[in-house]
């Protein structure tokens, strides 16, 4: 006779509630009951038409996710393991969720924070946090995207003011975004600027037939000509270093956020396997189901205590770059794994909508290229190991 035991949940079996504190899990609760109540029941419509709209980014204002780890300026000012918790929540909805409020916060934001004027930050960050703007951020370019530091971009000085032509790619909320911060080669140096939309010369165009992310608007940047005051510059940018650190940000949320998109698919799969029959049997009673669900379950944990880790150190500031690659090169690719195999265990049922598996499959397989791919994460480790670059 079949014994059935007390359920746990995949996390539950690592005891990973214990490891927060209480603000941590009320932030966590919260985002989860928004993110049950406000975006899943419209991500389908969302990722078959390939739509995100910008009223989203008011909902996730009120919230208070966007910036909310950077301090004043309307800002929560939140630790960083509350903000990967969020970012788990909302990727458990969907990437193209996460996706939005990373680079609200973590690129566009962050850049003004860490690298802008009073002025800018007065007139950017408490609207950004806010929602009543939304802000993206220009780095990559169609023929430079792991290496940075050969973009075409530039900027030249005229007078007092900057004229800026180039073209950046892959730009996440680019059609939505009130203001870029565009990245550029000058005879000083990588300097970043801010172009608000509207700005003569500039555009944007939404890239289309996407696969993957699709509830999220990706963009190209054109700059033409774009001319722009000395008061446009971001005054503490004048080297790659800066973007860089922007993207080391971003990618913390990805370590969190990647294992939300986990556990949705693992989730699922449990519950689909628990009343799924397969010949006069629930498809959870086969040994092989259970060897599937008890591998996942070990690599979720272990993703889960590895970005907890992170967030420890990142709070206590000694986080490295090498640590983030670490992170995001893991977890990702495990989050990958798991939303693939648990297709497996859905059948025919979950390359359907109805499911959450394949769609955070192919949301991840962007994630896994954007902010630096699995290779350059290798190689990042590689020579925090040996000491030896081995990028060209």
């Amino acid at each position: 006779m079949t014994t059935v035991a007390p359920r746990s949940t995949p996390l539950g079996l690592f005891g990973i509630g214990e490891m927060l504190d209480d603000d941590e899990r009320d932030i966590q609760a919260t985002v989860r009951e928004f993110a049950r109540e406000q975006l899943l029941p419209n991500i389908g419509e969302y990722f078959e038409s390939a739509t995100l709209p910008r009223d989203i980014a008011r909902e996730f204002g009120r919230l208070g996710v966007l910036g909310m780890h950077l301090d004043g300026y309307g800002c929560a000012g939140t630790n960083a393991v509350s903000y990967g918790l969020a970012c788990l929540e909302l990727e458990a909805a969907d990437s193209g969720f996460r996706s939005f409020v990373s680079v609200q916060g973590s690129l566009s934001m962050f850049s003004i924070h860490r690298y802008g004027s009073e002025e800018q930050k007065n007139e950017w960050l408490p609207r950004l946090a806010a929602g009543e703007a939304i802000g993206c951020f220009g780095l990559t370019e169609p023929d430079f995207g792991s290496n940075p530091a050969g973009m075409r971009t530039r900027a030249r000085r005229d007078g007092t003011d900057w004229i800026l032509t180039g073209t950046k790619m892959w730009i996440t909320n680019g059609g939505l975004a009130d203001i870029a911060t565009v990245w550029a080669q000058t005879d000083e140096g990588i300097r970043g600027f801010l172009v608000p939309r509207g700005t003569p010369g500039f555009q944007t165009r939404d890239i289309s037939r996407k696969l993957s992310l699709r509830a999220s608007i990706t963009s190209e940047l054109v700059l033409d000509e774009v001319r722009l005051p000395a008061s446009a510059a971001l005054p503490l940018a004048n080297s790659l270093s800066a973007p860089l650190s922007c993207l080391n940000e971003a990618r913390f949320g990805i370590v969190f956020g990647a294992l939300g998109a986990a556990r949705d698919s693992l989730d699922t799969a449990i519950e689909y396997a628990r009343t799924r029959e397969v010949f006069d049997r629930s498809l959870a009673s086969y040994q092989i189901t259970q060897a599937k669900l008890a591998d996942m379950a070990l690599e979720l944990g272990k993703g889960m205590l590895l970005a907890l880790r992170l967030g420890r150190l990142k709070d206590a500031g000694q986080l490295r770059p090498e640590q983030i690659s670490l992170g995001k090169l893991n977890n990702v690719r495990e989050a990958l794994g798991i939303a693939r195999e648990c297709r497996t265990i859905l059948g025919a049922s979950g390359v359907t909508l109805e499911y959450s598996p394949l769609r955070h499959a192919n949301n991840l397989e962007s994630v896994l290229t954007y902010e630096g791919t699995s290779e350059m994460h290798q190689l990042s480790i590689g020579k925090a190991l040996t000491g030896i670059g081995a990028f060209r």
